[in-house]
Protein backbone atom coordinates (compact mmCIF):
# COMPACT_ATOMS: atom_id res chain seq x y z
CA UNK A 1 0.00 0.00 0.00
CA UNK A 2 1.36 3.55 -0.49
CA UNK A 3 -0.83 6.93 -0.81
CA UNK A 4 1.00 9.69 -2.50
CA UNK A 5 0.57 13.39 -1.96
CA UNK A 6 1.86 16.65 -3.54
CA UNK A 7 5.38 16.66 -1.26
CA UNK A 8 5.01 13.21 0.67
CA UNK A 9 4.70 9.44 0.29
CA UNK A 10 2.93 7.32 2.86
CA UNK A 11 4.23 3.67 2.21
CA UNK A 12 4.03 0.63 4.47
CA UNK A 13 6.72 0.82 7.64
CA UNK A 14 9.65 -1.93 7.35
CA UNK A 15 12.68 -2.98 10.18
CA UNK A 16 14.47 -0.97 8.54
CA UNK A 17 12.75 2.48 9.39
CA UNK A 18 13.85 1.90 12.76
CA UNK A 19 16.64 4.75 13.03
CA UNK A 20 14.59 7.19 11.30
CA UNK A 21 11.42 6.59 13.25
CA UNK A 22 13.46 6.46 16.41
CA UNK A 23 14.38 9.99 15.67
CA UNK A 24 10.76 10.92 15.90
CA UNK A 25 9.65 8.63 18.75
CA UNK A 26 12.71 8.64 20.46
CA UNK A 27 12.73 12.86 20.97
CA UNK A 28 10.85 13.59 24.27
CA UNK A 29 9.64 16.73 22.71
CA UNK A 30 7.79 16.09 20.45
CA UNK A 31 6.46 13.13 23.01
CA UNK A 32 5.70 15.56 25.23
CA UNK A 33 2.07 14.53 24.73
CA UNK A 34 2.54 11.13 24.89
CA UNK A 35 2.47 8.92 27.98
CA UNK A 36 6.11 8.24 27.52
CA UNK A 37 9.42 8.84 25.13
CA UNK A 38 10.16 5.58 23.55
CA UNK A 39 13.19 3.67 23.79
CA UNK A 40 14.84 1.39 21.52
CA UNK A 41 12.56 -2.10 22.08
CA UNK A 42 9.38 0.56 22.10
CA UNK A 43 10.00 1.43 18.90
CA UNK A 44 10.99 -2.01 17.43
CA UNK A 45 7.73 -2.62 18.94
CA UNK A 46 6.02 0.19 17.21
CA UNK A 47 7.34 -0.89 14.21
CA UNK A 48 6.22 -4.99 14.35
CA UNK A 49 2.94 -3.48 15.87
CA UNK A 50 2.88 -1.87 12.41
CA UNK A 51 3.21 -4.32 10.39
CA UNK A 52 1.05 -6.61 11.60
CA UNK A 53 -1.93 -3.99 11.88
CA UNK A 54 -0.96 -4.28 8.13
CA UNK A 55 -1.64 -8.19 7.31
CA UNK A 56 -4.60 -8.13 9.83
CA UNK A 57 -6.60 -4.76 9.19
CA UNK A 58 -5.09 -3.59 5.84
CA UNK A 59 -4.10 -0.34 7.13
CA UNK A 60 -1.87 0.90 10.26
CA UNK A 61 0.44 3.75 10.82
CA UNK A 62 2.17 4.52 7.89
CA UNK A 63 6.05 5.63 6.91
CA UNK A 64 6.00 9.19 5.78
CA UNK A 65 8.46 9.92 3.77
CA UNK A 66 9.31 13.11 1.41
CA UNK A 67 9.23 12.96 -2.23
CA UNK A 68 11.58 15.37 -2.80
CA UNK A 69 14.42 13.25 -1.04
CA UNK A 70 12.79 9.78 0.11
CA UNK A 71 13.78 10.72 3.67
CA UNK A 72 11.31 9.09 6.24
CA UNK A 73 10.26 12.15 8.81
CA UNK A 74 7.17 10.28 10.58
CA UNK A 75 4.47 8.21 10.74
CA UNK A 76 0.82 8.71 10.07
CA UNK A 77 -2.21 6.18 9.12
CA UNK A 78 -5.16 4.51 10.28
CA UNK A 79 -5.32 2.66 13.59
CA UNK A 80 -8.11 1.41 16.24
CA UNK A 81 -8.07 2.91 19.46
CA UNK A 82 -9.79 2.91 22.28
CA UNK A 83 -11.33 6.42 22.54
CA UNK A 84 -13.35 6.76 25.68
CA UNK A 85 -13.84 3.24 26.36
CA UNK A 86 -15.22 2.35 22.65
CA UNK A 87 -13.06 1.19 19.85
CA UNK A 88 -12.98 3.24 16.73
CA UNK A 89 -11.00 4.44 13.97
CA UNK A 90 -8.46 7.41 15.15
CA UNK A 91 -5.95 9.39 12.47
CA UNK A 92 -3.00 9.91 14.63
CA UNK A 93 0.43 11.41 13.30
CA UNK A 94 4.28 12.23 14.43
CA UNK A 95 6.29 14.22 12.39
CA UNK A 96 10.48 14.79 13.47
CA UNK A 97 10.93 18.16 14.75
CA UNK A 98 13.36 20.01 12.19
CA UNK A 99 9.93 18.96 9.43
CA UNK A 100 7.02 20.78 12.01
CA UNK A 101 5.18 23.50 11.12
CA UNK A 102 5.36 22.54 7.24
CA UNK A 103 2.19 21.23 6.80
CA UNK A 104 3.15 17.73 6.44
CA UNK A 105 0.86 16.24 9.34
CA UNK A 106 -1.71 18.16 7.91
CA UNK A 107 -0.95 16.87 4.40
CA UNK A 108 -0.27 12.93 5.68
CA UNK A 109 -3.86 13.00 8.01
CA UNK A 110 -5.73 14.27 4.78
CA UNK A 111 -4.66 11.58 2.60
CA UNK A 112 -5.26 8.94 5.67
CA UNK A 113 -8.36 10.09 6.00
CA UNK A 114 -9.74 10.65 2.33
CA UNK A 115 -8.18 6.65 2.26
CA UNK A 116 -9.95 5.54 5.19
CA UNK A 117 -13.58 7.24 3.72
CA UNK A 118 -12.87 5.57 0.18
CA UNK A 119 -11.60 2.31 1.14
CA UNK A 120 -13.29 1.28 4.18
CA UNK A 121 -16.86 1.13 5.44
CA UNK A 122 -16.26 3.68 8.50
CA UNK A 123 -18.79 6.10 8.63
CA UNK A 124 -16.74 8.26 11.49
CA UNK A 125 -12.74 9.01 11.40
CA UNK A 126 -11.59 10.58 14.83
CA UNK A 127 -8.60 12.07 15.91
CA UNK A 128 -7.41 12.15 20.12
CA UNK A 129 -4.96 14.04 21.76
CA UNK A 130 -4.06 15.32 24.76
CA UNK A 131 -5.58 18.73 25.50
CA UNK A 132 -2.49 20.94 25.87
CA UNK A 133 -1.44 19.09 21.78
CA UNK A 134 -2.41 22.35 20.30
CA UNK A 135 -0.44 20.71 16.97
CA UNK A 136 -2.21 18.28 16.86
CA UNK A 137 -5.91 19.97 17.57
CA UNK A 138 -5.09 21.93 14.59
CA UNK A 139 -4.33 19.36 12.16
CA UNK A 140 -7.64 17.83 13.01
CA UNK A 141 -9.60 20.93 12.86
CA UNK A 142 -7.56 22.06 9.37
CA UNK A 143 -8.43 18.21 8.10
CA UNK A 144 -12.27 18.94 8.61
CA UNK A 145 -12.90 17.49 12.22
CA UNK A 146 -14.62 18.84 14.82
CA UNK A 147 -14.35 18.76 18.49
CA UNK A 148 -16.89 16.23 19.52
CA UNK A 149 -16.09 15.94 22.91
CA UNK A 150 -13.64 16.37 26.03
CA UNK A 151 -12.72 13.75 28.69
CA UNK A 152 -10.69 13.38 32.12
CA UNK A 153 -8.48 10.60 31.82
CA UNK A 154 -5.59 8.92 33.53
CA UNK A 155 -3.29 8.98 30.56
CA UNK A 156 -4.06 12.73 29.14
CA UNK A 157 -5.48 14.57 32.54
CA UNK A 158 -7.89 15.49 29.62
CA UNK A 159 -8.46 14.34 26.41
CA UNK A 160 -9.90 16.18 23.35
CA UNK A 161 -12.26 13.81 20.38
CA UNK A 162 -12.03 15.58 16.95
CA UNK A 163 -14.00 13.79 14.19
CA UNK A 164 -15.22 13.89 10.91
CA UNK A 165 -18.51 11.70 9.40
CA UNK A 166 -18.43 10.20 5.78
CA UNK A 167 -20.92 12.70 4.83
CA UNK A 168 -18.91 15.95 6.68
CA UNK A 169 -16.09 14.05 4.49
CA UNK A 170 -17.99 14.61 1.59
CA UNK A 171 -19.11 18.32 1.70
CA UNK A 172 -15.73 19.71 2.71
CA UNK A 173 -14.25 17.77 -0.63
Amino acid sequence: MQLETQRLILREMVPGDFEALYKVLGDADIMRHYPYTFDEKRVRDWIDRNIERYEIFGFGLWAVVLKETGEMIGDCGLTMQNIGGKIKPEIGYHIRRDQQRKGYAKEAARACRDWAFENTPFNMIFSYMKYTNVGSCSTAAANGMRLLEEFEDEVNTITKVYGITREEWGQCR
